[in-house]
């Protein structure tokens, strides 16, 4: 796809912003390695449309300009592979943001579920073409249907992609593969989202079990609209074998929670054993996990609002993983 750029250099006060803000995430994400893989997830608040400035004004729109996805780059490129949601119809800030992270890097995304459900949106992955490739298998899911009759499908439908984690030059151990498989649950109330929660982990859970499938090392990400540790969504979530890493367990979700409303809406699982043991082949977790809050180190004097609507509502997670 042609992949649409900014002015010919970026201004001095931008390039100050992003080296902070890379200083930060830097601080805050372990280094790729060799030997490691970071997996990433993100929902970016209504990711379409790009103003095509670097500094929006009253009245711009969209509030998201050059120097936002600038900043939103400045996050992404410190992990392997990214799952985003809330990409939209449009793609103008995606192609964008492809263009800032660099010829390396690659994009891959799903149709446009339709229907007022979908909410116009499609999902993506970005991806460090230096640090993994595709194996070849992509797909979304569809439910099957029940006594002859068509199932209700998913409101947003969950999109899966098989990586290899590439080898450094010189290593001729055969690649470590894996599926992402990523989803954003409908937005609803909490007995809608369980029977998605249910089908998708359900659905997850067969897959994983067949043997002559393409089924090794299945992990999902994205937006499940989880409340709390505990309640029914959670445990629908986990009611299957997924297991997620509990060092997520007190990393804030969104810039609007606080102590007091405090939500697990975004996740990365896989799947293990009832004694614990993760069912992964050559990907181990390495306890480390978190997220990254940016509120503090991107355009001050505005609103948490009005800095959703620019970088996001939601803090991006990631994992860390030892490849063997």
């Amino acid at each position: 796809m042609s992949v649409p750029t900014g002015p010919p250099a970026t201004p001095d006060q931008v390039v100050a912003q992003v080296e902070a803000l890379r200083a930060q995430v830097r601080a805050a994400v372990p280094p790729r390695t060799d030997d490691n893989l970071l997996i990433g997830t993100w929902n970016l608040r209504a990711f379409g449309d790009v103003s095509p400035t670097w500094a929006a004004g009253p009245r711009t729109s969209p509030k998201r300009d050059w120097t936002a996805v600038a900043l939103v780059a400045a996050v992404v490129e410190q992990l392997d592979v990214v799952a985003l949601q809330e990409v939209r119809r449009s793609t103008g800030a995606l192609r964008v943001l492809r263009s800032r992270l660099g010829p390396t890097w690659r994009v891959l995304a799903s149709d446009v579920t339709e229907g007022s459900a979908g909410n116009g949106e499609r999902l993506a992955f970005l991806y460090d073409s230096s640090r993994v490739e595709p194996s070849g298998l992509v797909g979304e899911i569809v439910l099957p249907p029940v006594a002859g009759r068509a199932a209700d499908q998913f409101a947003r439908t969950p999109y899966a992609v098989g990586f290899e984690r590439v080898r450094a030059a010189g290593d001729a151990r055969e690649p470590v593969s894996f599926v992402l498989t990523t989803v954003h649950v409908l937005w609803g109330t909490p007995a809608a989202r369980v029977v998605e929660i249910e089908q998708f982990a359900q659905w997850m859970r067969r897959w994983a079990d067949r043997e002559d499938d393409w089924s090794s090392n299945l992990l999902v990400l994205g937006d499940f609209n989880l409340d709390r540790l505990g309640n029914p969504l959670y445990e629908a979530f986990v009611s299957t074998g997924l297991w997620a890493p509990s060092e997520l367990d007190q990393v804030p979700r969104t810039i609007f929670d606080d102590d007091n409303d405090r939500h697990f809406y975004d996740q990365v699982a896989w799947f293990s054993e009832p004694t614990g043991a993760s069912l992964l082949e050559g990907l181990t977790y390495t306890r480390r996990a978190g997220g990254f809050d940016f509120l503090p180190h991107v355009f001050p004097g505005l609103s948490r609002t009005e800095v959703s609507w620019r970088v996001s509502d939601h803090y991006p997670l990631w994992v860390e993983f030892a490849v063997a």
